[in-house]
């Protein structure tokens, strides 16, 4: 496995917008030497530090290993370089590869034909030195993964030690509709001040829970639970080599900064009887049910604990789901939730619908941009106190 246990690139990629909580994860976790990008960040090490990321990081998509940096012209410059491999240090002959890039060459019109041509040059390589070959195909969730970045005559080959996205951890067995995904969840709780509010004792409400995302990806934060610890497959347990003794051992070591009780409480609402029902076979799953209360009502009835905390709620904006002028009551109610009843709460509201989030009616003290897929949107946090409304 010379070819990956040598200290090499590691990209760390994610959704826009998420970068600088990654790498603020990455620092976090002792990576100090990291460069963020438009949408990922990059660090330095090793196969070793590709599994811990795997099983550490909350807003990542995938960890990306470099395997090879080099100059292609045409997808047949592709096929010569990647032929010369030595890919049976990585994968066996009787193994599955996938291949994905990301591709603007001019002399491209699909990235499938370049794929194709990378899959190409690894089975060659295995006929001449075996006469067999691995089998291929779109499937990320077996086998070994491949990533390519190709710009102009630059390429790079990447191992993509995750295989499917990060974001699927492993406990959303019964999503709602429209439901936000894992990793933009803990973005917005990482963004937020939940944090700093669970160590001093406050309370983490979700109104609008939906399939309760949110709600459970703040109970992993605050329980110092690692996001990966749910997954039964990543991409590296297909390479050749595969150590599970030292996965087992990051695991172990991970359990163990693990906290045990929460001092304030975590509560998680929705008008929708069958959307509280996802919500807690979902946190079943994740293992943290016991640490979430449940309860089927409308968000002007959530119950908000004294000693304050943090409120997130994430409504419909009407690009995908609803009207956007019978969303316009929805956000003014928010607006009146906030100021009746999250005094000494600091509240967010995760939209991609200002027109809308103006009917809010509360001044913010910050607008933070993320993406939801492609859709621009803003994290809005106000500083909310008992009796008092700012105009916005």
């Amino acid at each position: 496995m010379s070819m990956i246990n040598e200290p090499t690139t590691i990209l760390a990629t994610c959704p826009l917008g998420m970068a600088p909580y990654l790498e603020a994860e990455l620092h976090e976790l002792g990576y100090r030497e990291t460069k963020q990008l438009e949408s990922g960040v990059l660090t330095r090490g090793g196969l070793a530090d590709c599994m811990r990321l795997n099983l550490h990081l909350r807003t990542a998509h995938r960890v990306l290993l470099e395997l090879k940096y080099f100059t292609a012209a045409d997808a047949d410059g592709l096929y010569r370089t990647v032929s010369r491999m030595a890919w049976e240090e990585i994968m066996d002959v009787d193994g599955y590869l996938s291949v994905s890039s990301s591709v603007r060459n001019d002399t491209v019109n699909d990235s499938r034909f370049a794929n194709v041509r990378i899959k190409d040059g690894v089975v060659d390589r295995f006929m001449g030195e075996f006469g067999r070959r691995p089998d291929s195909g779109p499937d990320q969730g077996r086998g070994v993964c491949l990533f390519l970045h190709w710009r102009g005559d630059e390429a790079t080959l990447y191992l993509d030690t995750s295989g499917e996205p990060l974001a699927k951890r492993g406990y959303r067995k019964m999503p709602h509709k429209a439901p936000m995904q894992e990793t933009l969840a803990a973005a917005c709780i990482l963004a937020s001040d939940w944090r700093e509010r669970a160590g001093q004792g406050g309370s983490f409400v979700a109104p609008m829970c939906g399939s309760g995302t949110l709600a459970i990806e703040a109970a992993l934060i605050a329980l110092n639970r690692a996001p990966g610890m749910l997954r039964e497959q990543f991409a590296f347990m297909n390479l050749k080599g595969y150590d599970p003794a030292a996965w087992k051992s990051l695991r172990n070591q991970a359990r163990k900064q693990n906290v045990s009780a929460l001092p304030g409480r975590i509560i998680a609402t929705d008008r929708d009887p069958h959307a509280v029902e996802a919500a807690r076979r979902n946190a079943r799953v994740a293992g943290v049910e016991e640490f979430i209360e449940f309860t089927v009502c409308d968000f002007t009835e959530t119950e908000m604990p004294e000693g304050g905390g943090t409120v997130m709620l994430n409504p419909e904006y009407g690009k995908r789901l609803g009207d956007i002028k019978a969303l316009e009551p929805v956000y003014r109610g928010i607006g009146d939730f906030f100021k009746q009843h999250c005094g000494g709460y600091t509240g967010y509201i995760f939209t991609g619908n200002m027109d809308l989030a103006k009917r809010v009616g509360l001044r913010t003290k910050r607008r933070i941009i993320l993406f939801n897929a492609s859709i621009e949107c803003r994290l809005l946090e106000y500083e909310l106190y008992a009796g008092t409304r700012k105009n916005s």
